[in-house]
């Protein structure tokens, strides 16, 4: 089962990217052309934002029964290991951070009543969650991750 859920961890990794950049073109049109906050724009900011959440959830069952997080949790040379610093802290971390930042511009967004304070509200927020989850992927060009597959399990 825990293949299982790191192969859908994985695969949901591509989907969010794909609708994190759907979101961004979305935040572009919405302020460079003034469209209106509903029909794809909306959508495109709901549903990265519902499969963020999956993802945070996924990767936080993978989190709590990975070996490598309970052997790095364990282990006092962890901040000075790169690897197991990377696995226990920082990718947690940093997803966790970037699911709470586009929670928090979807909101906020929400509230505002004009179109165009809308997609301000939503960009800054959706375009920082995206840094973050783009640096905290353990991407294989990464010295670290040069092991891993680009589609593993696929």
């Amino acid at each position: 089962m825990l293949t299982g859920l790191q192969h859908t961890h994985n695969f949901l990794r591509w989907i969010i990217i794909i609708m994190m950049i759907w979101s961004v073109i979305e935040i572009i049109k919405g302020r460079r052309e003034g469209a209106r906050f509903e029909g794809q724009a909306r959508k495109a900011f709901l549903f990265t934002l519902i499969a963020i959440h999956v993802q945070v959830l996924i990767g936080l069952g993978l989190y709590f029964s990975s070996e490598v997080v309970k052997m790095a949790l364990n282990s006092s040379e962890m901040m000075s290991n790169s690897f197991l610093r990377f696995w226990a802290i920082e990718h947690i971390f940093g997803m966790v951070l970037a699911a709470v930042l586009i929670t928090i511009g979807w909101s906020r967004a929400k509230r505002a009543t004009d179109d165009r304070v809308k997609f301000k509200r939503i960009a800054f927020n959706y375009i920082l969650g995206f840094i973050i989850i783009l640096a905290t992927i353990p991407w294989p060009f990464r010295e670290m991750f040069s092991h891993y597959s680009w589609f593993p399990g696929m």
